[in-house]
């Protein structure tokens, strides 16, 4: 066992390693606050991401179980995301780690 393998056997590691991707905590923090929103809408409540990313994003965490997609086939197609139960369930530790991030940003 020397030679470590990709997957750990550590849930908390898992998690954090899904979570802590670039602006991953960023768009679990917009859907958290703001809700259920379309793709144009979560790219622009989040200055600076490319749509690549996003995309990237949305669908690592949609394969975690995260977030949902909600496609609808009008003209023009809507595609809506959201958090999961399992998502919202990281609503308490955004909102600590928010109010931890903003009491440290003040001791500077």
């Amino acid at each position: 066992m020397s030679q470590r393998s990709s997957e750990t056997s550590c849930p908390m590691d898992r998690l954090l390693r899904l979570i802590m991707g670039p602006w991953t905590t960023y768009l679990l923090w917009v859907l958290e606050t703001q809700g259920t929103m379309r793709f144009g809408a979560l790219k622009k409540a989040i200055p600076g991401i490319s749509s690549r990313i996003l995309t990237e994003r949305l669908r690592n965490l949609e394969s975690a179980g995260v977030v949902f997609r909600d496609y609808r086939p009008t003209i023009p197609p809507e595609v809506w995301y959201g958090l999961t139960a399992k998502g919202k369930e990281l609503g308490a530790v955004l909102s600590s780690l928010n109010e931890l991030a903003q009491r440290w940003q003040k001791e500077k």
